[in-house]
């Protein structure tokens, strides 16, 4: 199959806009502490949907993996348990600082550090990047993608300096600036080890079409292996909270003691995690449909796909009204900054396109 990174570009967006959505129906989850809904949710993103699909769309999943060379899949389950610590906090992060602004500052380093991190490592970042002029074109692109997200995240500073305490918890329940923003760093650098488990699983890949896989769905076997050790992680932070508030039987339709005697909505609660979890998987499901299709280009993938994250993120921002009473000046600063974002997935769009054709 021919690359084709127009079509690449299409599948990231929509990987983009699955990224953004996932933590819209968890905002539904009634009387469930959030370390109840957010592993239940991530039962579905790493083991149900992961290997749900890969089992579909792969041939001879079983013989693949057992095919795998050992050290390929432990660099992938370690990669994973560190993005895990990336996910886990990006959770937090939504909780503190809301859709548009978290998303900003995470996905800003999560753009710099797996983007520019895999090439540097195998050695050949300048015979992608600085010789060839499509790969000049893309790093540029990689400027105005870093511009766009400083912008974004300016406007949100410049909301929570103009909002009162009311306001902000009006728009986000749990809302701290500080926090937040030191949570969402951490979650940015350790959210890019995602992206060196995919280049850690490459060798995947080739069993994965050896085995008679077609080209769009060869990265998924690579995707059981990272979201495991993203399991391993979240499930020991949730364990701990678990006993530590003894939510356990939330679970069963107990409420907390503080939560008085409602009745706690377990299917509904279930059902909206269900939907949650799968609509995160299905961003790293788009993610190595549209890396298939950037071919020898495919360091640019995390640009593309976190660039559309932030971009239908703040978007949600809007719909839930976190904007609410900012400025003019701020909206216009933060509907700036989501133009810059689109120009640059444009201008890395036309830089792998010059690549290919040379």
């Amino acid at each position: 199959m021919t690359p084709d990174p127009i079509t690449g570009v299409v599948y990231h967006w929509l990987g983009g806009l699955a990224s953004a959505s996932f933590y819209v129906p968890y905002r539904w989850v009634r009387r469930w502490n959030w370390e109840i809904f957010w592993i239940t949710g991530g039962v579905f993103s790493w083991v149900i949907a992961p290997w749900l699909f890969a089992g579909l769309q792969t041939r001879d999943l079983t013989g693949v993996l057992a095919a795998t060379p050992a050290p390929v899949i432990g660099w992938c389950v370690l990669f994973g348990m560190l993005w895990g610590l990336g996910g886990l906090t990006y959770g937090l992060t939504m909780r503190y600082l809301g859709l548009s602004l978290g998303m900003a500052v995470v996905l800003g380093l999560c753009t710099v550090f797996g983007t520019l991190i895999p090439p540097l490592v195998q050695g050949d970042f300048a015979a992608k990047l600085l010789v060839p002029a499509g790969g000049r074109i893309v790093l540029a692109g990689l400027g105005v993608t870093i511009l766009g997200i400083v912008v974004v995240a300016l406007a949100g500073a410049r909301k929570d300096a103009a909002q009162d305490d009311a306001q902000k918890s009006a728009a986000i329940a749990e809302f701290d600036f500080r926090k937040g923003l030191a949570v969402a760093v951490f979650s940015g650098i350790m959210s890019a080890c995602f992206a060196f488990g995919l280049a850690a699983g490459e060798p995947i890949k080739a069993l994965s079409a050896a085995a008679g896989t077609g080209p769009l769905w060869t990265g998924l076997p690579i995707l059981c292996l990272v979201m495991a050790g993203g399991l391993v992680t979240n499930l020991i932070w949730c364990a701990i909270l678990i006993v530590r508030n003894r939510s356990a039987g939330q679970w069963l339709g107990r409420a907390a003691p503080a939560q008085g005697t409602a009745r706690v909505p377990v299917a509904a609660n279930l059902a909206l995690c269900a939907l949650a979890g799968t609509a995160w998987y299905f961003q790293f499901f788009f993610y190595s449909m549209g890396e298939s299709q950037m071919g020898r280009l495919g360091f640019s993938s995390w640009t593309l796909h976190m660039a559309s994250i932030i971009i239908f993120g703040t978007l949600w921002g809007f719909a839930f009204r976190e904007w609410k009473g900012a400025a003019r000046g701020t909206l216009l600063t933060v509907i700036g900054g989501i133009g810059l974002l689109v120009i640059a997935t444009i201008v890395i769009g036309y830089g792998n396109s010059l690549l290919l054709a040379g």
